[in-house]
């Protein structure tokens, strides 16, 4: 299995910022693309297409944070598939905590938009995770597979075997510098695709399950090296490409 490196760039860079950064990123590993890696990323709505371009004929793919499950209609301030596809992106987040715990996305409504956007064709990157709270009520395993079940089940093996990566991010790990230790990410993706493996069958063996939460270059590595993480979901360290370009090729 591929190893997928990913970067969320929330509500920073302009047009001319995330180009910068992503051309930065291009020139910093020009023709040193790690084997068997690929990168993603996830741009703000606004810097789509200019990402985008940047990368033109790079290995790095382009991808919007959220989606919403409808081709068109009055939806104001939302994003179909068919808009993001347009600006020249193939993948989008679902499910992000920032979207569930800020904006209050239930786990049907990340459920619809992973299927709507599977089939219109973008890959997703579906997210999921345990509050502090939820950990210390020993929730870990009910809050993985209620968001799970809701997002995942009735979707078919090709869909998800072309285009389905499910990140775990602890929400208590995500932007505080705290990192779950080895142990909590062994015991937290082992049930990932035990669950997965519930509801989809021999397909979990082959989808791609990513760690986030305060990932940066000096413990990118030893994450990656875990039984069951085949990627990394990166936030403020994949900000500036130098740091990024480093985990990409830890």
């Amino acid at each position: 299995m591929r190893t997928l490196i990913a970067a969320n760039w929330k509500m920073f860079k302009t047009r001319a910022e995330a180009q910068q950064t992503a051309r930065e990123l291009i020139a910093l590993m020009q023709d040193d693309w790690p084997a068997e890696r690929d990168v993603v990323l996830f741009a703000p709505f606004t810097a789509l297409a200019a990402t985008a371009e940047a990368v033109a004929g790079s290995p790095v793919a382009v991808g919007a944070q959220d989606v919403y499950p409808a081709a068109e209609g009055a939806f104001t301030g939302e994003i179909s598939p068919g808009m993001i596809l347009d600006c020249g992106a193939s993948w989008v987040i679902a499910g992000h905590s920032e979207r569930r715990h800020i904006l209050g996305e239930s786990a049907s409504f990340v459920g619809k938009k992973t299927a709507f956007a599977l089939e219109a064709g973008l890959s997703v990157m579906l997210c999921i995770g345990e509050t502090l709270e939820e950990r210390e009520a020993d929730k870990l395993e009910a809050v993985l597979r209620a968001q799970l079940e809701q997002a995942v089940r009735g979707l078919s093996a090709d869909a998800c075997l072309k285009g389905l990566a499910v990140a775990y991010e602890p929400v208590w790990a995500i932007g505080t510098g705290k990192v779950a230790s080895e142990a909590d990410i062994l015991e937290a993706h082992a049930m990932v695709r035990n669950i997965l493996g519930v509801i989809l069958g021999s397909t979990a063996g082959s989808l791609p399950i990513l760690y986030g939460g305060s990932v940066k270059p000096e413990n990118a590595s030893s994450i990656l090296a875990l039984d069951n993480v085949n990627g990394l979901l990166v936030g403020g360290a994949s900000l500036r490409a130098e740091s990024f370009s480093k985990i990409i090729r830890a």
